[in-house]
């Protein structure tokens, strides 16, 4: 058994940085990599992980400390290691007279090695889809470099690097299935040998310096040899920079958390304030990243993206898990991934929009008898004419009139995309689930043309033969209940669209023609719009005008 030091090492040139946090103890036992004390600056805090894998002998610090680089933390009693590896350094004047006396040729430390690290399924990740292969046989690798991506039916996940190293083999293929324990990868790992360590002088407990020890000593000490961990994730200036600004935006959101935890739930994707804390004063450790990915991966919680419907750290909480089974006999029947995507896309829409939605009734008595004039010429072309196409060419007319409806807001937020085509989704309700195909250039088109096409789309959504490029490109959706539609309801705008119509069931009412009160056939209609985009004098000159078009369809001609 051997005793080693285990000292701050390169924290950016900081200097009397304050202890907040001791995590170990004395006997302790402790792994190399772990996290033995946090330090905290008036920037940012930081974990300083253990250099070796031991028992703690002693603790040189206190909660409230100073330290600085070099400064002496914890003494570990390592397993394994000879005696000669790991002297105790001798006082400086010592070690001058032993330069001089050529004794120092004996503590040169040898070259580095390597060993061979294999990465494994971590726990809670068996029986999941490899769809991302990150790496090739060769690569070199950073600590935290993500490895692959894991999916299961729940959520997706990358499995980081545990190391800094050289992939040497690669045991997974995109497409393969995990298994608990399975091998993913095997890297080259360089490691420092113990003699290499201990040739450099041991850090002294904080305390005031001696009046024999003169600051030239103090300025040629060397500094303290770190892990390639410790130093990939402390040393480096652009990840100091880094941290600084992460501790700044979490002091917004209330999480405790130190840099390392916070680049570990950076690498996977997980955001802090999701993520129950169990360390003292409330502090979220990587513990808690691993067991909140495992509930997720294994179906005990809900995803981020799921539970907030991709509105990931929106400060909303997931509703909580109820065991139904305990009010009667139940059945679980899984969602298919259509009806997966709309519950992500309707809850992602209605958190970032804000809606209004205005109502009104369209009169539809003239159009109807149009229609139904038709019939006979519908059979002959082999056409079904609905009302559907009326209300296509209607909606593409005061798109084109009002020209604010047939917008998207531009990703960078400064600027609104000015669209000049005219593309309709139609919300159809398939098999598989709610689908919105796409008709194109609906304001160059014709109702027979309109009519043929809306059957065609409709055949193809009820087969299952729609594709993505089927249902991209929209300007606009129409949302028809039909004539199970009741009086009204608030469709939800489909972004980047900013405006949606609900049709609902039409109906017979009495509406005066201002001498007497007359039968006339209202078609109920609601238009939800974003009111980032549209305002309220936009949303009324829409309506009024696609009013006037529905109640006489002459006016398409002008």
């Amino acid at each position: 058994m051997a005793k080693q030091i285990v000292s701050v090492p390169d924290i950016g040139g900081a200097e009397g940085v304050e202890v907040i946090e001791i995590s170990v103890a004395v006997n302790d036992q402790v792994e190399q990599d772990q996290d033995i004390v946090t330090l905290e600056t008036d920037k940012a805090t930081m974990d300083i992980p253990c250099s070796v894998a031991g028992v703690v002998t002693e603790v040189f610090i206190a909660t409230g400390d100073k330290v600085s680089q070099g400064s002496a933390l914890i003494e570990v009693e390592v397993e394994g290691a000879s005696e000669e590896a790991s002297v105790t350094p001798e006082p400086a004047e010592e070690a001058a007279s032993n330069n001089d006396g050529g004794a120092a040729s004996e503590n040169k430390s040898p070259a580095a090695g390597t060993s061979e690290e294999t990465v494994i399924v971590p726990d809670g990740a068996e029986d999941a889809d490899v769809i991302e292969v990150c790496v090739s046989v060769g690569d070199t690798v950073e600590e935290g470099d993500s490895l692959i991506v894991l999916e299961t039916d729940k959520a997706s996940m990358e499995i980081p690097s545990p190391k800094a190293g050289v992939v040497v083999s690669i045991a997974v293929n995109q497409g393969d299935k995990t298994v608990a324990g399975g091998e993913i990868a095997v890297i080259t790992v360089e490691r420092v040998s113990a003699s290499e360590e201990s040739a450099f002088p041991k850090a002294q407990a904080p305390q005031q310096p001696t009046e024999t020890q003169s600051a030239s000593d103090e300025n040629s000490a060397p500094a303290p040899l770190s892990t390639p961990s410790t130093a990939t994730s402390l040393t480096s200036a652009p990840s100091v920079i880094d941290e600084q600004a992460i501790f700044k935006a979490s002091q917004s959101k209330e999480v405790y958390a130190g840099p390392a935890v916070r680049k570990f739930a950076r690498e996977m994707a997980i955001d802090l304030t999701l993520v129950p804390a169990t360390g003292e004063r409330g502090r979220v450790v990587k513990d808690d990243i691993k067991a909140y990915v495992k509930n997720i991966m294994t179906g005990q919680q809900p995803s981020p993206v799921a539970a907030s419907g991709g509105m990931v750290g929106s400060g909303i909480p997931p509703i909580s898990a109820v065991d139904f089974s305990k009010f009667g006999e139940i059945e679980l029947l899984p969602m298919s991934k259509i009806k997966k995507l709309t519950a992500e896309n309707m809850s992602r829409n209605w958190l970032n929009i804000p809606h209004v939605t205005q109502f009104d009734d369209a009169d539809i008595t003239d159009l109807e008898a149009f229609r139904k004039g038709l019939k006979a010429e519908a059979e002959r072309r082999g056409v079904k004419l609905t009302p559907l196409p009326f209300l296509l060419k209607a909606c593409a007319a005061a798109l084109v009139a009002e020209p604010s409806f047939n917008v998207s807001l531009h990703h960078d937020g400064e600027h609104i995309v000015q669209k000049h085509y005219v593309n309709i989704g139609v919300a159809v309700d398939s098999p598989v689930g709610l689908v919105v195909p796409v008709i194109r250039d609906v304001d160059k088109k014709g109702l027979w043309e309109l009519a043929a096409e809306f059957i065609e789309v409709i055949d193809k959504a009820r087969n299952g033969k729609l594709t993505v490029a089927d249902m991209q490109g929209g300007c606009f959706t129409i949302s028809s209940l039909g004539a199970m539609g009741g009086q009204g309801f608030t469709p939800i705008v489909n972004a980047p669209e900013v405006a949606i119509l609900g049709v609902s069931k039409a109906e017979i009412k009495p509406k005066w023609n201002g001498s007497e009160f007359e039968p006339r056939n209202m078609l109920p209609l609601s238009l939800s719009y974003d009111h980032r985009a549209i305002n309220g004098g936009d949303a009324g000159r829409f309506f009024v005008y696609l009013n006037s078009v529905i109640a006489d369809v002459r006016r398409l001609l002008l």
